[in-house]
């Protein structure tokens, strides 16, 4: 079999697969239009033609405790996934000359893919611990020309460590940015925590509706009637993607004598899909 008809195959199997799971009747198939499985060698950077680190430590408009960085020791690929590694060490870069006692990784699409409506889904196994800040989200990428929030923010997933059971799906926008953006949280049964296996985070972004998955179950809609009075619904142009692992912030608070080191987020892969 010839390389391009082994990658049509993987691609078909891919879509089957992701429409069986969700459970799509044929006239609500997915196309797969983007997506980055991480099968690289073991030890590689991530694919530099799909994600861009950020790097830098000045607290991104959080509060936050790491320095994000383009190293390997903090982003690579092992054994088919990503993996995003939170470090306790001191670090400082001459760049910025700032020193942090802790390092993560950033990465963003950007400059290379983003994408109006559709649905944006990744396979993670979360890390745990007090201060650890995990997240799969999205940003307008007109960020740079009109700023956050009025740009739009839809988060995917986030967990903040002290909660190891419950994600939270969250949109900001103009007039409800932070804690006054519209959210939901799902929480696992019995107790179990992201931490101890792979789960899937979705949401299905349409014209006037974000839905919210986990594991492929429906936890929450939200669409303009969701936003406070007065306010603009922003969800409308390009957005790109982000994953990352913060350390400390206002949200999760600072790790403290319980959490351990390293952290890692491990993504099996992020794949987004166009509706035919």
């Amino acid at each position: 079999m010839n390389n391009i008809r082994r990658c049509t195959l993987v691609l078909l199997i891919i879509e089957l697969a992701m429409i069986r799971s969700a459970g799509q009747s044929p006239k609500q198939e997915w196309q797969l239009i983007w997506h980055d499985e991480f099968n690289a060698r073991d030890g590689s950077p991530v694919d530099k033609t799909k994600w861009t680190p950020q790097i830098g430590g000045h607290g991104w408009g959080n509060h936050e405790l790491q320095y994000y960085t383009d190293r390997t020791e903090n982003a690579f690929q092992s054994d088919g996934s990503l993996v995003i590694k939170a470090i306790k060490e001191e670090f400082t870069d001459g760049k910025d000359n700032v020193t942090r006692n802790y390092t993560s990784a950033r990465l963003i699409t950007k400059h290379t893919f983003t994408a109006t409506y559709g649905r944006f889904e990744a396979r993670i196994k979360l890390p745990r611990g007090q201060g650890i800040w995990p997240a799969f989200w999205l940003l307008g990428n007109d960020i740079d020309k009109v700023g956050w929030p009025k740009c739009g923010e839809i988060d995917i997933m986030e967990l903040v460590g002290k909660e190891p059971s419950t994600i939270h799906g969250t949109i900001h926008g103009p007039g409800y940015s932070g804690v006054k953006g519209p959210s939901s949280l799902y929480s696992l049964a019995e107790e179990k925590q992201f931490a101890d296996a792979f789960h899937v985070f979705a949401i299905e972004w349409e014209p006037n509706a974000i839905r919210f998955y986990c594991d492929n179950l429906l936890y929450k809609t939200l669409t303009p009637a969701d936003l406070p009075q007065d306010t603009t619904w922003v969800y409308d142009h390009p957005f790109f993607i982000l994953l990352n692992v913060a350390v400390g912030g206002d949200w999760p608070g600072a790790p403290d004598g319980t959490t351990v080191f390293p952290q890692q987020m491990r993504v099996d892969y992020v794949r987004v899909f166009k509706k035919k």
